[in-house]
């Protein structure tokens, strides 16, 4: 026999048999690993099969009947069995089949997540048999998440679930990403992907900076001229009521809190061509036409700030906004002669600082005249120039040195976010989600106390230079070190066990729709992104 035509019919063979050597990932992807890492999990070698036409995600007698969970159901469905290669014909396995996952969740359901939700639960997959318990409907649908990540697609087309053993719950309860829709203006269908991939990731926290000096493209019914004035188009690069609506919706639909901010008094030039409260800043004794942050001085900003929050606190269902507060720039309120005189009237000497904490106080006082109830979030400068707020406020820390800004937050006994080392904006070539993995929010000198008041932490992707073109790709996977750092165990950090893992789970993500980029080095998705 010809030995070239020999070699042939044994690469033929090779092919055809499945076993032909294939070129690898520089990162081994795993099979059926969940992302973020759970509390607990025990897997077996006993595997079960899952067949579409029989699957079906049912309550047990007792369980709270929630609506959320119920259109999970569907969803959660669609994930399992809409997108798979069917390489071949599906064969009958000598396994057990799972025909349902029975769910019972004990606590009546809630309509909206909060921060005090419980998120965890139990699953358990035994020979056949799948069942998920959980307190509220926020936890069953961390396990449903769960639940659709442990399913693995066999080489012949099939679906087969190891017997499992998960007992699973959140190392923080906030856990979030800032997404900036105002430098850039990014459409609603381009948020629920963004809302799809944290829920994948099981983060709860949308913090929506919605409005700043670039533009405002939230469509306000008190201050309609806010839109119309300051959007990049009006109609076209907003964001209806009907659209806050339905991202609130869609958040819900997924246990993800939508915390708005609009940040004041700084990061408000957009707001001033329609609103007449921005401070004029003045050269040589003269208004020289530009505008600064909100005037603390003028009376007009209490009546609209009033009109204003009244309108949000009811357009947003969540107990905290965001009130902003950081990169207040006084120059323009030293260069404006009658604050100089209002500021000499108070006492505050040449202090900005003090004027800065009268703005804020007022602020504040008018959040709790028109919602009590409201809470409020703000960027660290407010605490850091001495303004006094409220002992439940939450501080975010943003700037470096952040494990001495945390520990003096803590300090003053207010609760804390950390955003310092989990900016997504700055790109740098190469797997950069490491060093995002490595940040670990309790990383601060203080006591156990001061750890305690440490409520999470967010991942930021300010607008500068992302639009919907490219603020899914850059955000995810990325993001996900971020919530594996707060979802997981604090004891959950070794990199080489998270890279397999994180590989898979970004082509979960593409399989799914979410074009989560690739970080990790040459490679593949058994699914790739297409058009």
């Amino acid at each position: 026999m010809d030995i070239a035509y020999f070699l042939t019919l044994v690469l033929v063979f090779f092919i055809h048999t499945n076993k032909a050597l294939r070129l690898k990932n520089v990162v081994p992807i795993t099979k059926g690993q969940i992302f973020p890492k759970p509390q607990l999990q025990i897997t077996y070698d006993t595997q079960n099969i899952l067949n579409k036409n029989e699957f079906r995600f049912e309550y047990v007698k007792g369980s709270q009947i929630c609506d959320v969970v119920s259109i999970a159901f569907n969803r959660y469905y669609k994930i399992i069995f809409g997108s798979r290669l069917l390489r071949h014909k599906e064969k009958e396995k000598n396994l057990s089949t799972i025909k349902k996952l029975t769910l019972m969740v004990h606590e009546s359901c809630e309509q909206y997540p909060s921060l005090e939700s419980d998120e965890s639960y139990n699953l358990e997959i035994a020979n056949s048999l799948a069942s998920l318990e959980s307190k509220t409907l926020w936890g069953a649908l961390r396990g449903l998440e769960t639940f659709s990540q442990i399913i693995v697609e066999s080489e012949d087309g099939s679906l087969v679930i190891n017997n499992t053993l998960i007992n699973d719950f959140p190392r923080f309860n906030h856990r979030g990403i800032l997404l900036d829709t105002s430098r850039h203006y990014i459409r609603p269908s381009i948020i629920k992907v963004h809302l799809d991939a944290m829920a994948a990731n099981k983060m709860n926290v949308f913090h929506w900076h919605i409005v700043d000096d670039q533009s405002f493209p939230y469509v306000s019914s008190s201050f309609p001229d806010l839109s119309k004035k300051g959007a990049y188009n009006p109609y076209t690069h907003v964001y209806t009521s009907d659209d806050v609506k339905d991202i609130i919706e869609y958040a819900r639909l997924r246990g993800i809190r939508v915390v708005s901010e609009f940040d004041t008094p700084g990061h408000t030039l957009s707001w001033g061509k329609a609103i007449q409260i921005l401070t004029k800043c003045y050269s040589g004794g003269k208004p020289n036409g530009d505008l600064g942050p909100i005037d603390p001085t003028n009376n007009q900003t209490y009546s609209f700030l009033e009109t204003f929050l009244r309108e949000l606190t009811t357009v947003f269902p969540d107990k905290y906004l965001h009130l902003g507060g950081d990169e207040v720039d006084f120059s323009c309120w030293q260069s404006n002669p009658e604050i100089s005189e209002f500021m000499k009237k108070k006492g505050f000497g040449q202090d900005y600082s003090k004027l800065e904490q009268f703005y804020m106080q007022n602020l504040l006082d008018l959040i709790n005249k028109v919602s009590p109830k409201t809470g409020y979030i703000i960027w660290q400068e407010v605490v850091d120039n001495n303004v006094v707020v409220k002992p439940d406020t939450v501080v975010e820390v943003w700037k470096d040195p952040w494990p001495e800004e945390l520990s003096m937050v803590t300090k003053l006994g207010y609760r804390a976010l950390l955003s310092t080392c989990w900016y997504l904006n700055y790109i740098s070539y190469g797997d950069d989600w490491k060093k995002y993995y490595k940040c670990d929010p309790y990383d601060f000198p203080g006591t156990n106390e001061q750890k305690n008041l440490v409520i999470g932490g967010e991942a930021c992707m300010w607008g500068e230079y992302v639009d919907g073109s490219n603020v899914i790709t850059r955000t995810w996977p990325r993001a996900s070190a971020v919530a594996e750092r707060l979802w997981s165990a604090q004891n959950v950090t070794d990199v080489s066990d998270a890279q397999g893992r994180i590989e898979e789970h970004r082509c979960r993500m593409i399989r799914r729709g979410i074009k989560a980029e690739p970080f990790n080095g040459s490679g593949h998705c058994e699914y790739e992104v297409d058009l």
